[in-house]
């Protein structure tokens, strides 16, 4: 009677269990995280709005906004890049938006389509800044922060006299592209469903793409991945590009829910932006991290920012929050990054 031959392994595969598998993701810490967070404000401030359907509503619109920001940033940020001048850019295109309609007459989407072309502009010149000087990002894109600041200050004044713009309601009214930034949506604001259409854009481009992989590689190793054939300068531009794009829509919903443009607007949301991607398990030194994680510290940051309102406690603490949280995520981010290295 024959014998069944036993299937030949490979000693140098293995299998890897569900729990190394969870600590490879990086976005795990802040999905815990996140159920911490709500359970946290649901026992303390459930009875008090946190979780009634206007309250729901106000912590995914905070998150939402940011969010947006988050994605792009994730995506530059495991590219090894890092981009400090979108809150400048914010207050810059709400205001090429609101001079472009009130003092111009141009049409609302003749504005907004202006507001994108001026981002993918001040996107390339990041980029293109990086990739010529070879200096690192944070200082090109500091200079660029101060540079739109001071400008849309420069400016705003010159033409109008004033730094903020208001009267956009009207003109928005019936706008085929104003619709697409305005308003809810099944009783929930257009910025949440940005938010939502954005995440799982760049999870799609990060997982499924091989622009994904150049990202991936971009931020691990430049020179291997140069190398190997990746455009590694093409790959940055855009990536600045990206995130010049997810300012402009963050000014865009801003304006049209406001009515107005304000040069002051967008101050800090960079370090933000880059606080609730780190929260969501992107490695400062690029190469590692996903969108999904930035979404989730977004989240974090809405349910936290609006928690503490709805819990009575001043929101002059909120920062101080803010900073325990970055804290805490780099450490447990350092923690599931080397436990998922010695799994490997």
């Amino acid at each position: 009677m024959a014998t069944r031959a036993k299937p030949i392994t490979d000693e140098r595969v293995r299998k890897v269990g569900i729990v190394n598998k969870l600590l490879s993701r990086p976005e795990l810490g802040a999905v815990v995280g996140a159920i911490l967070v709500f359970a946290f404000f649901s026992l303390v401030a459930g009875d008090r709005g946190f979780l009634s359907s206007r309250g729901i509503v106000s912590w995914l619109e905070v998150s939402a906004q940011l969010g947006i920001l988050a994605v792009a940033v994730s995506l530059l940020m495991i590219g090894g890049q890092f981009d400090l001048s979108i809150g400048s850019m914010i207050a810059a295109a709400g205001m090429v938006i609101a001079i472009s309609v009130v003092v111009y007459g141009w049409p609302m989407w003749a504005a907004i389509l202006l507001a994108f072309a001026f981002a993918g502009l001040v996107g390339f010149i990041n980029g293109y800044l990086v990739n010529r000087t070879g200096l690192p990002s944070f200082i090109v894109t500091l200079a660029l922060l101060f540079v739109l600041r001071g400008a849309t200050i420069g400016f705003t004044r010159l033409i109008t006299g004033r730094t903020q713009v208001p009267g956009l309601h009207p003109q928005a009214e019936g706008d085929w592209l104003a619709f697409l930034f305005s308003g809810t949506l099944f009783g929930l604001p257009v910025s949440i469903y940005w938010w939502l259409a954005l995440t799982i854009l760049a999870t799609w481009i990060l997982l499924r793409t091989r622009f994904g992989n150049w990202i991936f590689a971009t931020g691990g190793d430049p020179e291997a991945a140069r190398n190997a054939g990746v455009p590694v300068q093409r790959v940055r531009i855009i990536l600045f590009i990206g995130t010049a794009v997810a300012a402009t829509i963050f000014a865009t919903l801003q304006v049209l829910a406001a009515g107005s443009a304000d040069v002051a607007r967008g101050r800090l949301k960079e370090f933000e932006a880059i606080i609730a991607t780190v929260i969501g398990g992107t490695l400062l030194t690029g190469g590692y991290g996903s969108a999904i994680g930035a979404t989730f510290g977004a989240l974090i940051f809405g349910m936290v920012q609006q928690g503490i309102f709805f819990t009575g406690v001043n929101t002059d603490w909120f920062q101080v929050f803010l900073g325990v949280m970055l804290l805490i995520a780099v450490l447990v981010n350092r923690y599931i990054r080397h436990r998922a290295t010695v799994a490997k």
